[in-house]
Formats: C-alpha cells, sequence, structure tokens
C-alpha cells in the first residue's frame, strides 16, 4: 500500500501527529494539544520494530497510540475519534470494565493499577499519577507493537511499554535502568477500525518493583539525626560534610 493510500485510511489510524493536524476545537486537557516531538525522537532510536505503513502492525500501533493521545490529552470523550462512545469499554486482567468516561475521569494508570504495595490509586488523581509517572520517566514512557496476531474484528497483540528510570518515583531514587512491561491486548473494532472494547493482560508488579529499588534520597532530618548520632553539632559541620548539606540530595536528583 502506497502513501495515498495510507491517507486514505481513517483518520484514527494515522500516525497521531496527523490526528493533531487535523483536531479542531478540542478540549485540551492542559489547554494546547501535546507536543511529541521528543517522543518522535525516542521511538525512532528505541523501538524494536519498524513496521511499514498502512500494515496491519501499523495500523493496529497508530490506532492505540491516538487512543492514548485522546484519553490523555482530551477531557470530552465526546471528542475522541479512536472509540465508539457509547458502547466503550476497557479492563485490565479480567477486571472491572471501564466506559470513556470512567478513563477520561481518572486515567490509565489509576485504572490499570489500582491500589498496591507500592502504588495506590485511592490517593492520585488523574493529573497527579500523569505527573508521578512523566517524573519517572523524563524522557517518555514510550509504547509499541511488537506482534499482530488476528485482524480485525477482534484484533489480538502484543506490546511493549517501556522508559529509562531517569527521574525519581515518589521518594526512590532514580536506578538509570531501562523498565519496561510486555504485555497482550485484545481489541474488538468496527468496520471502520474504532475501538468498542479492549482488553489488556500484563504484570504491573515487576514494573513497580523496580521503580522502588533505589534508595530513598536524605531528608533533611536523616541529615541532622545522623550527625546527631555521632555526637556532632550540626552547625559545626554543615560545611564539611561535602561542603553542602544538599549534596546528597543532588547525587540522586
Amino acid at each position: 500500500m502506497n502513501a495515498t493510500q495510507s491517507n486514505n485510511l481513517p483518520l484514527w489510524v494515522q500516525h497521531r501527529d496527523k490526528v493533531l493536524e487535523e483536531s479542531a476545537d478540542i478540549e485540551w486537557r492542559y489547554g494546547t494539544p501535546p507536543d511529541y516531538t521528543r517522543s518522535n525522537e525516542n521511538l525512532a532510536k528505541e523501538s524494536t520494530r519498524n513496521h511499514p505503513e498502512a500494515t496491519l502492525e501499523a495500523i493496529v500501533q497508530n490506532l492505540v497510540r491516538t487512543f492514548e493521545m485522546e484519553v490523555s490529552f482530551k477531557t470530552n470523550p465526546q471528542q475522541w475519534l479512536s472509540v465508539v462512545k457509547e458502547k466503550f469499554r476497557m479492563s485490565s486482567n479480567g477486571g472491572v470494565e471501564y466506559t470513556a468516561s470512567d478513563v477520561a475521569a481518572a486515567g490509565t494508570y489509576n485504572l490499570f493499577i489500582g491500589n498496591t504495595e507500592h502504588y495506590k490509586a485511592s490517593d492520585e488523581t488523574f493529573e497527579s499519577s500523569g505527573k508521578l509517572f512523566h517524573t519517572a520517566f523524563p524522557n517518555g514512557f514510550l509504547w509499541e507493537v511488537l506482534e499482530v496476531f488476528s485482524a480485525p474484528p477482534n484484533v489480538t497483540f502484543k506490546w511493549r511499554h517501556w522508559g529509562t528510570f531517569s527521574g525519581s518515583y515518589k521518594d526512590y531514587a532514580p536506578t538509570g535502568e531501562t523498565v519496561e512491561i510486555v504485555g497482550m491486548s485484545v481489541a474488538r473494532v468496527t468496520d471502520d477500525l474504532k475501538i468498542l472494547c479492549v482488553e489488556h493482560f500484563f504484570d504491573n508488579s515487576l514494573f513497580l518493583q523496580k521503580l522502588t529499588t533505589g534508595k530513598k534520597p536524605a531528608t533533611f532530618w536523616g541529615f541532622f539525626k545522623a550527625l546527631w548520632n555521632r555526637g556532632e553539632k550540626p552547625a559545626n559541620n554543615l560545611h564539611q560534610a561535602s561542603r553542602c548539606p544538599f549534596s546528597a540530595l543532588i547525587n540522586v536528583i
């Protein structure tokens, strides 16, 4: 299929930048449309797959990336192009089925992860959950299709979600490690390739464990307590401990 034929595909299964170019009068979550320039650059460098344009793999990948963009940045589900709004349902690991309105209100991180030892969805909002993981992965938490096993209307595919843990996660220091999740999904789509429902299957426990292996950064209380326990007066030792009381923090930021 050539570029002209590719452009004849529904907009929501073309590149998400094309979807953004065609978006007008959208209720953007942060006031303006997202900029995927850095994400596109990192995908070009780090992806393990290079799907030819307009292949089934590229179409599925574009559809999911468009869906992710709309969920993350379009506050009104009625403006989502990638799903059948009234019928859409999403679940993970055989759990609760969520509507488009549910996803728009809570965010995918909260609905996918829930309450666990290292992440409490009940304590997070849509915005705070996004900030938490954007802080942990400042260069992006990227996503790609690895394989597609069945064609529409029931599309089964394997995917990879990854990023470099170079920012802090809560009060855990970054390790610089590439952290990834590999999972499977089954999406039922319409004749024009809009998502009716999608089920995701993945293990997030290892993912969260990797985000909580780094040492917790020193606190001001911990710093002074350590000096006190050594029988030293903090005021006389501030510039002797690496000459800066913030040095322990600087080393992990």
